[in-house]
């Protein structure tokens, strides 16, 4: 049995998202009311298991993603979503900060058409709102293949939260989410 029909039959939901780096997104998700799991990989490209250096080359046309289990009893995707659009850039073409190549980019890949239909919305909303000064860029786009990235990618900032990257990029964001969506935090 998949992963799919696996989460499908427990009745969790699954939303698979890229912007920028997989730790930022994996760290903030993972605090967040009503989400079963998160893991780090990568969608969107022309290789088949890819790697991390490969990816980060630039040459697979793979993004840093991360696949959220989620159970929609307790929080929706559209919630989701509204989340995913504050703590990162979506403005941004292939890049979030320094993070620069088409491995950043900022993509919603859904897996049914009301996922479309309701990315497109929260857009839209973000869009009107003013959210952001520039153009958002996000990329709405079928789900692929989906590859898991490697292990130690896995729970990153956890497991490192003094690591370089994590204090000056990853923590920032997740205390950003923190501050933000208090009523979206797990207990």
């Amino acid at each position: 049995m998949d992963q799919a029909t696996s989460t499908a039959q427990k009745g969790f939901s699954i939303a698979t998202v890229a912007g920028g780096c997989f730790w930022c997104l994996e760290a903030v998700f993972d605090q967040m009311k009503g989400v079963v799991a998160v893991e780090s990989g990568y969608i969107g490209g022309q290789v088949d298991q890819p790697t991390y250096e490969a990816v980060c080359s630039g040459r697979t046309g793979h993004a840093e993603a991360v696949r959220i289990t989620f159970d929609p009893t307790v929080v929706s995707y559209r919630e989701l979503l509204e989340v995913f659009f504050v703590i990162h850039d979506p403005t941004t073409l292939n890049r979030q900060g320094h993070d620069t190549g088409t491995q950043y980019r900022s993509a919603v890949f859904f897996h049914t058409a009301e996922q479309k239909q309701i990315a497109e919305e929260v857009i839209e909303a973000v869009t009107k709102e003013k959210l952001y000064a520039n153009q958002i860029v996000t990329e709405i786009t079928p789900a692929a293949t989906w590859y898991e990235a490697e292990i130690y990618h896995q729970e990153y900032f956890v497991r490192n939260p003094f690591q370089g990257y994590c204090t000056a990029v990853v923590g920032p964001k997740v205390v950003k989410f923190r501050k933000q969506f208090t009523s979206k935090l797990k207990p």
